[in-house]
């Protein structure tokens, strides 16, 4: 199977806005319909409520074939805000959950977790809250982190999970260009990465180092507000594909899709012999 996996910032600016940074979108976009993916999961889609007749007809051009499911925002969360999505092959009839997890504060209402449960496997998506400005939210996403890691155990314990998205968190030194100035930054604190290692503790694998364990420079984010971070590769590894510890030798591929100069999130692809 071939997974790919992509926090695109705003599908509605992916699919309808008129801007450079849109047009690079849309570039992507095509590329990883070219790839045919059996399963393409989006996350931060910042749909108001449900796609739009819009939004539909520029799904429908790009990836013909795929059926698409959605989970946005909703009260007391922020509209527009979070969301994620899947497109899978319409050869494939997954049962597809929206979990609430029991997190802190509004997260469970914002969108962030969509599970598609096959004959032999799970395939799960997150867009992991992010701890914030000045750490406001560190309390609450430890909360997240914590319930996440529950949740996940008890799919392994079914069957094995494949989960991918936004993680928020370079997990370690190797997985950002400049950890020393950024050891208490959002995404990068140490109570951030003992969770993230407490995760694949309790059965998981990083599809990525797992075939690459000493490769660094290789990153799935550059800051959009700094134009020269893509060109200097000053950037981090947030976005991932874990897989259950008893499928990680299955593993035949995991990298990052070039996104050429569109700065932001870049997806990311796992190939697995299942």
């Amino acid at each position: 199977m071939k997974l790919i996996s992509w926090n695109i910032d705003s599908l509605n600016a992916a699919l309808t806005g008129t801007s450079k940074r849109a047009g690079e979108t849309r570039e992507t976009l095509k590329k990883i319909a070219a790839a045919q993916p059996d399963v393409f999961a989006i996350q931060e889609t910042k749909l108001r409520k449900d796609p739009t007749k819009k939004h539909r007809e520029a799904l429908a051009k790009i990836f013909p074939d795929y059926t698409y499911v959605w989970r946005s925002s909703k009260e007391p969360a922020r509209k527009s805000y979070a969301g994620t999505m899947y497109l899978y092959k319409d050869t494939y009839h997954p049962k597809v959950t929206y979990p609430t997890i029991d997190a802190p504060s509004t997260m469970d209402q914002e969108g962030r977790i969509i599970t598609l449960e096959f004959p032999d496997f799970y395939v799960t998506e997150v867009y992991t809250p992010n701890s914030g400005s000045g750490l406001k939210r560190l309390t609450d996403r430890q909360g997240w982190d914590a319930k996440y890691r529950q949740y996940l155990s008890k799919l392994t314990e079914n069957k094995p999970v494949m989960i991918s998205g936004d993680f928020n968190v370079a997990h370690e030194p190797i997985d950002l260009a400049h950890p020393s100035n950024n050891h208490h930054s959002a995404g990068y604190t140490d109570e951030e990465r003992e969770d993230f290692t407490q995760l694949l503790k309790a059965g998981f694998t990083d599809s990525f180092r797992k075939l690459y364990p000493d490769k660094a420079g290789v990153y799935s984010w550059w800051a959009q507000r700094v134009i020269t971070s893509k060109q200097n590769n000053s950037g981090w590894r947030l976005d991932y594909w874990l897989v259950s510890d008893r499928i990680a030798d299955k593993i035949q591929q995991s990298g990052i899709v070039n996104t050429g100069k569109r700065r932001d999130h870049a997806p990311v692809e796992l190939v697995i012999d299942l």
